[in-house]
């Protein structure tokens, strides 16, 4: 089942009697979490028939005496174990196989199983399956991002640009609790009939204006030499607002998509924008970076991505400044 039907069915209280929610990304294992302690039960059943857990502090014979208890004036309980990755699961296919395999309708019991895949081959997992919800939440990959971003924006009722959009992506990373928080943040400050725009971003996130890693993306795009200087110059007057694995990451991005533009036997606009997994108003963007950079000369600049990026590390780079493998990497792009 995915995040969205399993929170539809929470409202409609079609529960299940076992939920392992597990995976790398945390967001959508902490909104269900979120979902089935606040909405199953009322403020004044949560006294008697609600438990939470966490894994590091508790034992599968604590956790079946819970399950196996009957609610008081409920028609549920609810036990939540949180930190579920920290229990010692080599254990449960014996012990807790019996109660998974004919659990309690009336116990809601929840694994929240966090920054990790639980292990698939397991008995328990395959009668939790049968009997339950699993639900793995999986990390979402960096050209998702900015279509994420515009459907979450677009279930609140509300329009963001794709500019804006990408331009969120590149900066925040793939860690959407924090991507969610910051477009939450910015709806509130934007009208709701309006379209979140680039100034939007810039405003409420404090990126500059003229001066971040999707301007350096357009500007190295266009080959504009001048451009890409300056905002060099400010990046390494400001290494705290523009750190250089987030630079790297961005860059790697872009070049890569620029190669794969070249390969793509459908160039049509929606057909590029599939496959580069962005929005179709950026094509027009990497056709033309596709003219200034030639399949050979992307594969010599994806290789000095690498190289730089061991370097920012500490890898043979003989005390040199971030800001000047910066600079030593644009002339080698560019020229």
């Amino acid at each position: 089942m995915s995040a969205s039907s399993i929170l539809a069915d929470i409202d409609k209280r079609k529960l299940k009697p076992i939920y392992l929610l597990h995976g790398e990304e945390a967001y959508y294992i902490d909104l269900i979490v979120h979902a089935l302690e606040n909405k199953v039960l009322s403020d004044a059943e949560k006294g008697f028939n609600q438990t939470i857990l966490y894994g590091k502090d508790t034992d599968w014979v604590t956790i079946l005496n819970t399950a196996k208890r009957y609610p008081m004036m409920s028609d549920y309980q609810v036990v939540i174990v949180k930190e579920a990755q920290n229990l010692k699961w080599d254990k449960a296919d014996g012990f807790f196989q019996a109660y998974v395999e004919k659990p309690l309708n009336t116990t809601v019991l929840v694994f929240a199983y966090k920054y990790g895949k639980f292990d698939k081959r397991k008995k328990i997992y395959k009668s939790i399956e049968k009997t339950g919800v699993v639900l793995e939440s999986a990390k979402i990959y960096e050209n998702k991002l900015a279509s994420w971003i515009d459907d979450y924006v677009k279930e609140r009722g509300m329009k963001i640009h794709p500019q804006a959009a990408a331009m969120m992506s590149d900066y925040l990373g793939t860690e959407l609790s924090k991507v969610a928080n910051e477009l939450d943040k910015m709806m509130l400050n934007v009208p709701k009939e309006r379209e979140i725009s680039v100034v939007d971003v810039q405003n409420n996130i404090g990126i500059s204006k003229d001066f971040n890693v999707f301007e350096l993306n357009t500007a190295l795009g266009k080959k504009d030499v001048f451009k890409v200087n300056q905002i060099v110059d400010y990046f390494s007057a400001n290494p705290k607002s523009n750190p250089i694995p987030v630079v790297m990451g961005s860059l790697y991005s872009y070049f890569s998509k620029i190669l794969k533009f070249h390969y793509l036997p459908d160039k049509s606009q929606q057909a590029a924008a599939k496959e580069l997994g962005v929005h179709p108003f950026f094509v027009k963007d990497y056709e033309m970076a596709a003219r200034n950079y030639p399949i050979i000369k992307l594969f010599h600049i994806i290789s000095y991505l690498r190289e730089y990026d061991l370097k920012s590390k500490g890898v043979d780079a003989f005390n040199l400044e971030a800001e000047d493998l910066l600079k030593e990497l644009m002339f080698k792009v560019l020229h």
